[in-house]
């Protein structure tokens, strides 16, 4: 069965087509969600919320992007929406007056591992890790981050330059420390 018909049959309420959906894009989005959340049964409960969501409003699926591209999203909104219900209190920032370059330099000092640079990742405020982690791990652009976190683009760029120069200096102190 073609994916376009498969999401055809979603759309007409079709459960062993939600089914065959559900089993494709499970795992991958399951691993998108533990990205975020960095436990198994948090991950699980916003994946199933995700799918439910997605299902509910599969009419809003216009083919736009490819339908992991849109079920993606939702997962990702899901469990920024999970990590800040969690949160106790938020700081509000403008960040609008805040002048913005463009740095595509994301070298990190030889011997630093891929897990390295995801824990470190992890340990950001959070104000600078879904900037950081959605522009590096997850692919978005600084509009769709901003529409993801409802901040202007020109805060999603300044997060992104500021959780890159903590997190170069979160890799710097691991990398010192190793050498100690």
């Amino acid at each position: 069965m073609l994916h376009s018909e498969l999401v055809a049959r979603c759309k007409a309420n079709d459960r062993k087509a939600q089914l065959k959906l559900y089993k494709h894009y499970c795992e991958g989005m399951f691993c998108v969600a533990m990205r975020f959340l960095k436990n198994v049964d948090d991950a699980e409960d916003v994946l199933q919320e995700s799918f439910i969501k997605a299902f509910q409003k599969m009419e809003q699926y216009k083919g736009e992007v490819t339908f992991g591209a849109w079920l993606k999203r939702i997962v990702v909104n899901g469990s920024i929406d999970f990590l800040k219900s969690k949160r106790e209190r938020t700081v509000a920032l403008d960040e609008g007056y805040m002048h913005v370059t463009d740095d595509d330099n994301w070298e990190v000092d030889e011997g630093i591992g891929l897990e390295e640079v995801k824990n470190a990742i992890v340990s950001l405020s959070d104000k600078y890790k879904y900037v950081v982690q959605l522009f590096l791990v997850e692919g978005y652009d600084h509009s769709e981050i901003a529409e993801i976190l409802n901040i202007s683009e020109t805060a999603s760029r300044t997060r992104l330059l500021r959780g890159k120069g903590q997190l170069k200096e979160l890799l710097k102190t691991l990398n010192y420390g190793a050498r100690s």
